[in-house]
């Protein structure tokens, strides 16, 4: 993959890489920036393991021997407008963000850490010092912006070589990796899982055998991490890995109960765990969406909880739909994911999941397509989405089938609302209009009346209008007591 407007940079290494007409500007100015002020200055990191693999790129890290902040300061008065300089004294990083740009600023250092906690006790160092403490050899590649020797490329852990051979490794011995810093364990599966690259034998064995170390890492940047894997275009690989090392066990243990075949009288079910992968890959395919692969992820979330054997019938889940929408909050809340609309689009869909399977059936009537249309709301493609995605039998005529009968739903669900318009539909008298037409407070009969209202105009039996409404109101009214 080639950038647009490449200029070629040569680098001390029989690899090439290039650079387009912004990236060449930003780099041009840190290092003239650097030489005005007497710095050492690298570029270092994930920018160029992915100009290597010819992967596009948002962002760079700047290592320079002294004060990052102060070169940063350097840095943004070369660009017009002047961007905002963030810094973090205590840490002595800084960030540009300038024309879709992010640049990060770090002086060199070396760290040494407590066996209780992740945050480091910090020093300055050198460059050697800011290779050594990096997390996977493929991360540790340095390219000087010094005059001397401006675009040597800086491999002291062959990560060139790894790049090519498609592994994972750490720099360091992996057990003092993890352990320094234990959050590597699921950026090593992050990574592996976005590059498709093998995590080496001995590094993974480390993963397993330092997983409880993840019980020390915050749970906002487990969850980043794992939206990441969660994003990655399989994100199977890495949810695979992490069951494997016990880290999610840990981290996700809902997940991890999915998993397993049970069986009686020669009947089992299938593992709801690499069912649940095989649905995130499907859904994957056809959106970047990460609520709608949460969805398919907790879709089925509730297997566990409602599995029943019936004799002479087999394995049953009767109601996991239900259960498992009422998970949703707790597990949102427990990964610090956003408890807000995205949270009750995941909880709709992992509830209505079961839906359009049941409107497959012959003779299925307008007034259950009309419910499934007012359910689902804007949410219908997404919900149609997810069941197309929940096919995973590996019987082809099955799965073009079922495929087929969701084409039958979707048509149905198009004449319904083409005729009734009750996507997003609203009932014509609200709760506020019913307290006031029979003078009634908050309550449950106000809930009462409501809901019936919105089952008899659903189920065909009223007719979609005021009028229509306030008579049956009226009748409702007089038979629950609310008037005489």
């Amino acid at each position: 993959m080639v950038a647009e407007n490449p200029r070629l940079v040569i680098f001390a290494h029989p690899m090439d890489i290039q650079l387009n007409d912004k990236e060449k500007e930003i780099i041009d100015k840190v290092a003239q920036a650097a030489q005005e002020l007497g710095l050492e200055s690298y570029l270092v990191g994930g920018f160029v393991r992915d100009k290597i693999l010819g992967r596009r790129t948002k962002d760079a890290d700047i290592v320079c021997v002294g004060d990052g902040i102060k070169l940063a300061k350097a840095v943004a008065q070369k660009f017009r407008p002047i961007p905002e300089v963030n810094y973090f004294k205590n840490f002595g990083t800084a960030h540009i963000h300038s024309s879709d740009f992010d640049i990060e600023f770090v002086g060199a250092r070396k760290e040494s850490y407590q066996r209780h906690s992740r945050k480091p006790e910090v020093e300055p160092g050198t460059l050697e010092d800011d290779q050594n403490r990096r997390d996977f050899t493929i991360n540790a590649l340095a390219i000087s912006l010094n005059k001397n020797d401006f675009g040597k490329l800086l491999d002291p852990f062959n990560g060139v070589q790894h790049l090519e051979e498609k592994i994972i490794i750490t720099p360091l011995e992996p057990d003092r990796t993890f352990s320094d810093d234990p959050l590597r364990m699921m950026r090593a599966i992050r990574f592996a899982t976005q590059l498709n690259f093998k995590i080496a034998d001995e590094v993974f064995e480390s993963v397993k055998r330092n997983a409880e170390r993840i019980k020390i890492i915050s749970q906002e940047r487990i969850t980043d991490e794992l939206n990441k894997i969660i994003l990655a275009n399989k994100p199977s690989i890495g949810f695979d890995l992490l069951y494997k090392s016990g880290l999610l066990k840990i981290i996700f243990p809902k997940m991890v109960d999915l998993a397993g075949a049970e069986f009686i009288e020669g009947k089992g079910h299938k593992d709801n765990f690499y069912h649940t992968l095989q649905v995130l890959d499907n859904i994957s395919e056809n959106t970047d969406d990460l609520w709608l692969r949460w969805a398919a992820i907790l879709h089925d979330i509730a297997k566990p909880a409602t599995k029943k054997f019936e004799e002479g019938h087999g394995w049953t889940f009767h109601g996991h739909e239900v259960v498992g929408g009422r998970m949703v909050p707790k597990i949102f809340a427990q990964l610090k994911l956003p408890l807000n609309e995205k949270m009750k689009q995941v909880k709709k869909l992992v509830e209505l999941h079961l839906r359009p399977i049941s409107l497959t059936k012959e003779n299925i009537t307008d007034s259950a397509i009309r419910r499934l249309l007012f359910d689902a709301g804007e949410d219908f493609e997404a919900l149609m989405m997810l069941c197309e995605a929940d096919i995973t039998s590996k019987n082809k005529y099955k799965v073009r089938r079922y495929l087929e009968n969701f084409q039958l739903v979707r048509e149905h669900c198009r004449e319904v609302e083409e005729k009734d318009q009750i996507r997003n539909w609203q009932p014509p008298i609200d709760g506020t209009r019913i307290m006031e037409l029979f003078n009634l407070k908050p309550s449950r009969e106000v809930g009462l009346l409501k809901g019936a209202l919105k089952d008899a105009i659903l189920d065909g039996e009223v007719a979609n209008n005021y009028d229509a409404a306030y008579e049956f109101l009226l009748s409702k009214a007089k038979e629950i007591g609310v008037v005489k």
